[in-house]
């Protein structure tokens, strides 16, 4: 099964994990996601492959922001009533603290939705959420469902 056709499933635990597993890069990170309650949490483990600054040791900034991205563009679809794959038009993102190499977590809002833009904002922590590395915003240009 394609993306395309999983991304017509809905969005319980098991699909999110299966969408996961179809984009190379969040394979390749180990991106998983839990689902809680109405809300998506996307998890990076703590990987030494990770690393960007050994001396911390930290995560490597490019890791942080592919995973925010990620992040919104599967809550996107999760949340959206007839699902397509989105296009990101542009990602905006305020590194705020260091990611140690710790599991990481994002949690995304859609801020707005319309029929051909959205806006998503994430937010990525790793011990306490009100205390996050990162946050983003993400604009989509979601494509005509033919």
């Amino acid at each position: 099964m394609n993306l395309s056709e999983l991304i017509a499933h809905q969005p319980d635990e098991d699909t999110l994990r299966l969408w996961l597993k179809k984009i190379p890069y969040a394979a390749y990170l180990g991106i998983d996601a839990e689902v809680r309650g109405n809300e998506i949490l996307f998890i990076l483990p703590a990987d030494d492959k990770l690393i960007g600054n050994p001396t911390l040791p930290a995560i490597h900034g490019g890791v942080v922001g592919a995973f925010m991205e990620h992040a919104a563009t599967f809550h996107l679809v999760a949340k959206m009533d007839t699902p397509v794959l989105p296009k990101i038009i542009d990602f905006s993102l305020d590194y705020l603290r260091p990611a140690r190499l710790l599991a990481t977590y994002a949690s995304c809002k859609v801020t707005r939705q319309g029929k051909f833009i959205a806006n998503v904002s994430v937010s990525a922590w790793q011990e306490q959420s009100d205390q996050p590395n990162a946050i983003a915003r993400a604009h989509f240009l979601i494509p005509e469902n033919d």
